[in-house]
């Protein structure tokens, strides 16, 4: 199966620079950019792409009055509004999925390496996801949906965001396809063990990391990461980190041992779990679907924080885009783990750690100058309480 794309853009670094991100999956040919869509209009009427990829902001006319234009059609294309505009909520990005937009994602910074290479498993997914929406577009528009139903329309009514995604075809996986979701009382009665801190970042994370780990002590607790990134870069990422680093940093291998001074950096493309064996902990990397369409997922390492560590546990959610992590971070807080969360100041994104604030899964949100030394500072009084019970006994 091979998806064809077109993208319609008025700058020209991305019509440059997205075609070479989206063909780096197999599964996907860009067949075409345009400056604006009255240009794209024309380039249709030679080859009909799978689906379209839009900014909102151009000259003349705008990627939303396009998308409603397409939509009325009588066989319209699935399209991926991918702007700068849409974030937090913003009267565009729930105007896009009212219009009936497939997906709606934050445009990547095209100035900056990292931060594409970070977007690109996000943004291949989310033009496979429209592609799912073939034929079942009218589905996805709120006024179409009441009137196939007979339900009388609310006259410029807007669906909340999360009432509007449940129409998308393609759901998000939980991380219940990975790992059965924990036990509370179970998660709450494990004996205490050494500390351990589970960490997950994503979009602007890359920067964020260096600066944490950077300041992290030598004998700094055992140290667990999911950082979004594709396959075959977080080797090299792993390896710039313990450069500038004070504490070991490598790419997880499969049984690895979480210890004193040493950070497990997720491999792209893979999950990655802790576990435990007595009063130690290990890392398990494991195939699956994506989960909150990442691989690997920050969800399911702090799932499996939750079971096998809980109150032991330091969980940190640093800069990214998208909810990953909120889910699991609240089963951690949950099962007694102490939980931190970056600011909205400091983060490049405020959207994993806010989404986990909003759980209620946070004990404590702080700038990211000052996460390594609330982490030492609460994994020394940890491994005191542990160093008392292993006296006593």
């Amino acid at each position: 199966m091979i998806i064809k794309v077109l993208i319609i853009d008025d700058s020209s670094l991305v019509r440059q620079t997205l075609p070479q991100v989206l063909e780096t999956d197999p599964e996907i040919r860009v067949i075409g950019t345009a400056t604006d869509p009255i240009v794209a209009v024309h380039m249709l009427q030679n080859e009909r792409p799978d689906v379209i990829i839009s900014d909102i902001e151009m000259a003349r006319m705008d990627g939303l009055t396009f998308l409603r234009k397409m939509n009325e059609t009588i066989d319209p294309i699935p399209i991926v509004i991918c702007s700068s505009l849409v974030k937090n909520n913003s009267p565009e990005e729930l105007k896009a999925y009212d219009l009936g937009a497939c997906e709606v994602i934050l445009k990547p910074s095209f100035q900056t390496k990292q931060f594409l290479e970070e977007s690109r498993i996000r943004l291949c997914d989310a033009v496979k996801s429209a592609y799912s929406c073939t034929g079942k577009i009218k589905q996805l528009i709120p006024s179409q949906a009441v009137a196939h139903s007979s339900v009388q329309k609310k006259e410029g009514s807007n669906l909340a965001q999360n009432d509007i995604q449940r129409r998308i075809i393609e759901p998000k996986h939980t991380a219940d396809v990975i790992m059965k979701k924990p036990d509370t009382q179970i998660a709450n009665s494990l004996g205490l063990s050494e500390p351990v801190v589970v960490v997950g970042a994503s979009t602007g994370g890359t920067e964020a990391l260096k600066d944490f780990l950077g300041a992290l002590p030598e004998d700094c607790p055992g140290m667990v990461v999911v950082q979004h990134m594709p396959e075959y870069f977080t080797q090299a990422f792993a390896e710039r980190l313990d450069r500038l680093s004070k504490v070991t940093v490598k790419e997880a291998s499969n049984g690895d041992v979480v210890k004193t001074g040493t950070v497990l950096i997720a491999p792209g493309n893979s999950h990655l779990l802790l576990k435990r064996e007595g009063n130690s902990y290990f890392v398990e990397i494991k195939n699956g679907p994506l989960v909150t369409r990442h691989r690997p997922s920050v969800d399911v390492l702090f799932r499996s924080a939750a079971r096998y560590a809980g109150k032991n546990a330091i969980g940190v959610i640093m800069t990214g885009m998208g909810d990953d992590g909120s889910h699991g971070m609240k089963e951690m807080h949950d099962a007694g783990a102490y939980n931190i969360a970056q600011d909205e100041k400091t983060s490049i994104v405020w959207g994993m750690p806010g989404e986990a604030v909003k759980a209620g899964a946070v004990d404590k949100v702080l700038p990211l100058e000052k996460i390594a030394e609330e982490v030492c500072t609460k994994a020394k009084i940890m491994q005191m309480n542990f160093n008392h019970i292993k006296t006593c006994y």
